[in-house]
């Protein structure tokens, strides 16, 4: 739990530092994507709040998951469906995702090198590119076995 309580606390730290009032629903939605195991909807956080004798309306959610995912606290992992909690924090370069098929286990990591060099194809493109995603998926090394 103590883990748990420290992601919380670094992402209230970063949420007062961009100007951001600390509330109840944004406390919450940490708490949650940082008990998560995996990617979780929307859905799945209010049931995991109901859980715990809690509740955030769906709109309420989304709203802090956009929030999250737009200071860099949390993800959409588009393979699995749902979001996840930020693991590299301020790391160098676009924040990316290996996913095992088999059994879900996530991986993220950043690339600086990587970064720049599609920011590179963007710009020879014409492009101003703002935003990366990237996912793997395979078998991770426990299911490969």
């Amino acid at each position: 739990m103590v883990g748990v309580m420290a992601q919380i606390q670094g992402a209230l730290v970063v949420l007062r530092g961009r100007g951001y009032k600390v509330t109840e629903p944004r406390k919450r939605v940490l708490k949650a994507l940082a008990e998560a195991e995996k990617p979780v909807s929307p859905y799945e956080i209010q049931e995991m709040l109901g859980r715990s004798g809690e509740y955030l309306n769906h709109v309420t959610i989304y709203r802090v998951l956009n929030l999250l995912c737009n200071l860099n606290l949390a993800h959409k992992v588009l393979l699995r469906g749902g979001f996840v909690k930020c693991t590299l924090g301020k790391g160098e370069g676009c924040h990316r995702f290996v996913v095992c098929r088999e059994c879900g286990t996530l991986k993220e990591y950043a690339d600086k090198a990587l970064c720049a060099e599609e920011n590179e194809m963007a710009r020879d493109l014409g492009f101003h590119a703002e935003q990366h995603f990237s996912e793997f998926s395979g078998v991770c090394s426990k299911c490969q076995v």
